[in-house]
């Protein structure tokens, strides 16, 4: 699976380290930055992101800033993307299951390594349920940007 992962310096670590992740599991990672600690705007690749994954360059994305919580707002700035913050196993398989999450978002500040890479691995290996979940993405997917 093609990938876009991005972060800000505050998630620059963290997004490696996911990004070693998923090529050790075999996946195309499209990195869209940032490329080391120096101080940079989240905005900037939550787009990037998005954008990746809206076009088609990539299936799914993974964010990392500070919070999760920048990246994510960012991220869902661009039509299409339904960004999730996720803080452990739990919200990242739902995630997926029930909102039909493609990108993936995570705090660096308030979730561990470990937690970080379960949360993620649930992410990517969850499915979207569809049934009663089916109307409410469609939902989401109507509302004006």
């Amino acid at each position: 699976m093609r990938i876009a992962v991005g972060a800000d310096h505050a998630g620059f670590e963290l997004k490696q380290g996911l990004a070693e992740l998923l090529r050790g599991l075999g996946h195309e990672v499209n990195d869209v930055g940032t490329h080391s600690e120096e101080r940079c705007d989240y905005p900037d690749f939550g787009a990037a992101i998005g954008r990746a994954v809206t076009s088609g360059q990539s299936e799914l994305g993974v964010g990392v800033c500070g919070s999760g919580i920048g990246i994510a707002i960012a991220a869902n700035k661009v039509a299409g993307v339904r960004a999730a913050t996720v803080h452990d196993v739990t919200s990242a398989r739902l995630a997926r299951e029930h909102n039909d999450a493609n990108v993936f978002c995570i705090g660096s500040r308030l979730v561990g390594h470990q937690v970080a890479v379960e949360a993620l691995e649930a992410f990517l290996t969850a499915e979207f349920q569809g049934g009663r979940h089916s109307a409410r993405v469609a939902k989401l997917d109507e509302l004006p940007g």
